[in-house]
């Protein structure tokens, strides 16, 4: 089992859709690189991420990013989506740097390697989500989402 953190906008449906995916046995809606342990106060430079467990004889850190590629602009800094602002921008975190190091070879060997924005972090601090925010997809069905229903559902 090892452990990765992906941010691709509102964590509600990277969540959902991420939790469909073969390999992955676990997820956790979260907070990456921020500068707070707690979830009280200002923000302070997080991105929304869903902390993602997986089984590397399954599925590798390539793979995984392939499919976060099916439901992020990768072009888009700071936004998918409705959803604006710095918190929303696409990333990868791990505390592996071999997972960097896969993301990064990942990213480097696309045509449009030089139009991306996707970061790639070790991963600093984190902090999980309020118990509101996870799985709020399947508990919320009708709240907003940038991700459409179609790509939602693909792997389930």
């Amino acid at each position: 089992m090892e452990v990765v953190y992906f941010a691709g906008g509102c964590l509600w449906g990277v969540q959902a859709f991420i939790k469909t995916l073969p390999g992955v046995t676990f997820t956790e809606a979260g907070r990456a690189n921020g500068t707070s342990h707690t979830l009280e106060g200002d923000y302070d430079g997080y991105a929304e991420c869903v902390k993602t467990g997986f089984d590397p004889t399954v599925v590798t850190i390539r793979e995984l990013m392939g499919y976060l590629f099916e439901i992020i602009d990768p072009y888009s800094l700071n936004k998918q989506g409705q959803d604006v602002g710095e918190k929303y921008r696409t990333g990868v975190y791990s505390e592996k740097p071999e997972h960097l190091k896969e993301a990064k070879a990942f990213l480097s060997e696309r045509n449009d390697y030089d139009l991306i924005v996707v970061e790639v972090l070790p991963l600093t601090n984190y902090v999980r989500s309020a118990e509101e925010h996870q799985d709020r997809l399947a508990r919320c069905p009708n709240d907003y989402c940038h991700i459409p229903e179609e790509l939602l559902s693909r792997y389930k």
